[in-house]
Parts: structure tokens; C-alpha cells; sequence
């Protein structure tokens, strides 16, 4: 590991799990976040001493590419946290929702972890981690794209960490289930099913805190993980073995 403070980049960061990883990595180490709303990107970039802040659509075009010509940070640590969740049964689906979930939940990553990599390679040393979704492993009903996009992201894990294995450079997936966000309280989701109901479907009869996400981001970067590697790692509270 370098023997520095990590400057580390978050997608996805101004809410829910992106949030939480980027103000428990804000403790220790420099921290830059991405997502859509400036204001709030502002916001808590002063609060938690955030050093950086870059207000984008990542799915626009050449977005990614346009942002990195501007930034002057190399970074040691990538997060793409960024992504939708949709769920809509598969004959109600429209072109565009499908495109727009496949450009943030895959291409965006990949084209991040491109910008990125130069830089850890040229160090001999760098920690990618992509936060997929238990869906992507078991899958969903009525979430198909949803779950198409974040199995992707396992592909595209198992794949990089063998071609970077040499570069001292770790790539892994985090696989959350139900996490205690905005989304268990969205209104349209109550009107499929309750948070109770959600809870009966989970082994331990409870949600995974984002915290909880944010700590074993923590683990993954530290020189202990550093074996570890193209990984697909389940935080589910017993989702992923059945209920």
C-alpha cells in the first residue's frame, strides 16, 4: 500500500450506500465524490471533508471521458457504487429504461475503471471494488435488467482481476441485499410489496446496514485483502442461501 493518504473516488456518493462509503472513508483518507445533484454534492463535501466533488449524469455521453481530461487527481482507490434499481415485469419494459440501466450499472464502470487504471498500474498497486447487488447473483422477478446489469458487473470483476493480478491491483464485487436506504421506503415500492414483507424473505429477519457495506469496503482496501481478489462477495444476511 502507498505510503500516503488514499485519494479514493465514489460514485453514486450523495445518498444511501455511496454516502455512507465515502464519509467512513473520509475519516482517514481523501476522499472525491461523484453523483447528479450539485447542491447536495456541496453539501456534504463541506460537512464531511470531502477534498473533491463532481456534479454528472454518467450515462450522458462521453461524460466519463470528458470528466477525466478535466480532473488533475490520479486515484488509488475506484468505488462504482452509481447505479438504478428497476423493477417492472419484462413485457412492460421500454427501450430507454433499458438502456439507461445498462449504461449506469455496466458501462459506466468500465469506463472508470479504464480512465483509473494507467495510474495504478504505473504505482504497482490500486483497490477496485464494484457494489453490485444480490440480484445479480440469484436473480429477481420483475428486475431482469436490474439483475442482467449487476451479474455483468461479476463478469467484468472476475475478468479484470486476472488481467491486473500482476499490477498489485485487486478487484472485487460486494453483492448487498435488502440495504436499509431510500429504496425500502420508496412509495412505489410499497405498492408491490411491504417492508415487512421483504423482511419475511430475509434469513435473519432484518436489513443490511450501509455502515456495514462501508466497513467491508474498508477491509477490501486494506493491505490484509490484498490476496483477495475477483471476488464475489454476498452481504445479504442470508439471502443469497434461501429464506
Amino acid at each position: 500500500m502507498p505510503e500516503k493518504k488514499l485519494k479514493i473516488l465514489v460514485t453514486g456518493a450523495s445518498k444511501g450506500i455511496g454516502f455512507e462509503i465515502a464519509k467512513e472513508f473520509a475519516i482517514n483518507h481523501d476522499v472525491y465524490v461523484i453523483a447528479r445533484n450539485k447542491e447536495t454534492l456541496e453539501k456534504i463535501s463541506k460537512k464531511y471533508n470531502f477534498k473533491g466533488f463532481y456534479a454528472i449524469d454518467l450515462t450522458v455521453e462521453n461524460a466519463v471521458e470528458n470528466l477525466f481530461s478535466e480532473i488533475k487527481e490520479n486515484f488509488d482507490v475506484l468505488i462504482n457504487n452509481a447505479g438504478v434499481y428497476l423493477y417492472n415485469p419484462v413485457e412492460k419494459l421500454n427501450n430507454n429504461e433499458i438502456l439507461y440501466s445498462i449504461k449506469l450499472n455496466t458501462i459506466a464502470p468500465l469506463k472508470l475503471i479504464r480512465q483509473v487504471i494507467p495510474y495504478m498500474k504505473n504505482q504497482k498497486w490500486g483497490r477496485i471494488i464494484n457494489i453490485g447487488s444480490i440480484s445479480g447473483v440469484v436473480g429477481e422477478a420483475n428486475a431482469s435488467v436490474y439483475s442482467m446489469t449487476k451479474s455483468a458487473l461479476i463478469g467484468m470483476t472476475k475478468s479484470l482481476a486476472l488481467e491486473l493480478a500482476q499490477d498489485g491491483i485487486t478487484v472485487n464485487t460486494i453483492n448487498p441485499g435488502w440495504v436499509d436506504t431510500e429504496l425500502i421506503n420508496n412509495e412505489n415500492l410499497e405498492e408491490d410489496f411491504s417492508k415487512e414483507e421483504i423482511l419475511e424473505t430475509i434469513p435473519q429477519r432484518r436489513f443490511v446496514m450501509p455502515s456495514e457495506i462501508a466497513n467491508l469496503c474498508e477491509y477490501l482496501i486494506s493491505q490484509e485483502a490484498k490476496t483477495l481478489t475477483g471476488q464475489s462477495i454476498n452481504i445479504c444476511a442470508g439471502l443469497s442461501v434461501g429464506c
